[in-house]
C-alpha cells in the first residue's frame, strides 16, 4: 500500500483500482471539460495571506450547515452510481461520514437505496432528488426520504437535460457493466473491485428498479431514465416539492445571482453554487468564480453553499472565506472510496480537515467563524 498524504494520491490509487468506464464516470466533464478544469485551477488563483506570531492553540472548525452541527464546514455530495466505485459504496461513505460528523448526501441515481443507507446508519442523512416526468414516483422518494429520517432535501435543477460526456459514450457506460470484449479485460485487471461486487445485491440502481412504474430489470431502466428526467422543470415545480417535503431544503446547481435570487425568495434552507461538477454545460464559468456574485445578491438572504473543484482542505477554507457556509466534496470522497472503500472515506475527510485546520492556523485564525476575506489575496476579476 502507498503512503497515502494527499487527495491525488486517493485519486491515483482509484485509478488503479476501479474500472475504466466507472472512473472516468467520476473523473470527467461534459464536452472539451473546459469548465471541469477551470474548478480547481480557478482555486490555485487565490492566495493565502500567512500571519505569525498568534496563539495558535485550541483551534476549531466545527460550526454549522442548515442549523445541523458538524465537525468541519463540509458535506458529501451527491454522486451518482457510488456503489459501483466500490461494492456497497454508498453505504461505507455513509458510515464513514456519520463517525466523522459531516453530512452524507445520497443520490437518486445511487446503487445502494435509501432503504439500504437508512438501515446501516443511525444519524439522519440527506437525499438528493432528481425531478422526473413520473410526479407519483418523485413524490414516492419523497415519501420514502421522510420515512427513512432524512433531515435535508437537495433538489437538482441544473439536470433537466443531459450533458454530453465523451468518455461515457465511449465506454458504454452502465451498471452493472455491459460484457463486452474491452469491458471484460479491462475487469480483469481489477480483481478486487470484481471479488467486492460478487459480495454484494447491491449492483443496480435501487431506489428505481422495483419502485418506479415498469422498471423491473436493467433492460426497462434504461429506457425509463432516457425518458424521465424533465425538461419541463420550473420554479412552480420546485414550490411544489416544498410543500410535499415539509422539511429542510437545500437547491443545488446555482450559478447565476438571478437565479440564486428566485430561488432565495423560495424560503428554502440553503442554495448550492455548482455547475455539476463542470458536467453539464460545458464552457460555463468555475463555481469558485461564480461564488462571489451570488454572494453579493442573497448572503443576506439564505445560507450559500459550494460545490465544484475542491481537492483539498485549503480550497474549503478559500471558499468558506470567501462567504461560503459550507462545502462538498464529491470526486474527493469518490477518489477515496474507490481506492480503499470506507476507510478510503475517512482518509479523504482526515487530509482535508487536516489541511483547513493548518491552513487556518498559518493565516492567524483559530476558529472557523472567524474566517473571512481578509485572509485571501484575490486576482483582480474575483
Amino acid at each position: 500500500m502507498p503512503t497515502i498524504t494527499c487527495i491525488e494520491d486517493l485519486r491515483l490509487l482509484a485509478k488503479s483500482r476501479v474500472p475504466r468506464m466507472f472512473y472516468d464516470y467520476a473523473d470527467s466533464g461534459s464536452w472539451t471539460e473546459s469548465t471541469y478544469r477551470a474548478n480547481t485551477t480557478d482555486f490555485e488563483k487565490i492566495r493565502l495571506r500567512q500571519r505569525v506570531a498568534i496563539n495558535m492553540e485550541g483551534r476549531s472548525t466545527a460550526t454549522t450547515m442548515i442549523g445541523e452541527t458538524v465537525a468541519m464546514p463540509v458535506a458529501c455530495a451527491p454522486t451518482g452510481m457510488t456503489g459501483m466505485q466500490h461494492a456497497d459504496g454508498e453505504i461505507l461513505a455513509a458510515k464513514a461520514c456519520e463517525a466523522f460528523g459531516v453530512p452524507f448526501t445520497l443520490s437518486t441515481m445511487s446503487i445502494c437505496s435509501i432503504e439500504d443507507v437508512a438501515g446501516a446508519t443511525k444519524k439522519p442523512f440527506w437525499f438528493q432528488l432528481y425531478v422526473m416526468r413520473d410526479w407519483d414516483f418523485t413524490k414516492n422518494l419523497i415519501d420514502r426520504a421522510k420515512a427513512a429520517g432524512c433531515s435535508a432535501l437537495v433538489v437538482t435543477v441544473d439536470l433537466q437535460i443531459l450533458g454530453q460526456r465523451h468518455k461515457d459514450i465511449k465506454n458504454g457506460l452502465s451498471a452493472p457493466p455491459k460484457p463486452t470484449i474491452a469491458n471484460m479485460i479491462n475487469l480483469a485487471t481489477k480483481p478486487r473491485w470484481c471479488l467486492g461486487m460478487l459480495g454484494t445485491q447491491r449492483r443496480t440502481f435501487r431506489n428505481i428498479v422495483g419502485h418506479a412504474k415498469g422498471v423491473s430489470n436493467m433492460s426497462s431502466l434504461s429506457s425509463w431514465t432516457a425518458e424521465q428526467f424533465d425538461p419541463r422543470l420550473s420554479w412552480t415545480d420546485i414550490e411544489r416539492i416544498k410543500q410535499m417535503w415539509g422539511g429542510k431544503l437545500i437547491i443545488k446547481g446555482i450559478l447565476d445571482p438571478e437565479d440564486a435570487e428566485i430561488a432565495a425568495s423560495m424560503g428554502c434552507d440553503a442554495i448550492i453554487v455548482s455547475n455539476h461538477g463542470g458536467r453539464q454545460l460545458d464552457g460555463a464559468m468555475s463555481s469558485i468564480a461564480a461564488l462571489q456574485p451570488i454572494l453579493d445578491k442573497v448572503g443576506d438572504k439564505v445560507e450559500v453553499h459550494f460545490d465544484g473543484g475542491i481537492r483539498s482542505g485549503q480550497d474549503v477554507l478559500k471558499a468558506v472565506a470567501l462567504g461560503a457556509k459550507g462545502t462538498y466534496i464529491g470526486r474527493a470522497f469518490l477518489y477515496g472510496l474507490g481506492a480503499m472503500g470506507g476507510e478510503g472515506v475517512t482518509k479523504t475527510l482526515q487530509i482535508i480537515h487536516k489541511e483547513l485546520d493548518l491552513t487556518m492556523a498559518f493565516c492567524g485564525r483559530r476558529n472557523i467563524a472567524d474566517v473571512g476575506r481578509d485572509i485571501l489575496i484575490l486576482p483582480e476579476r474575483m
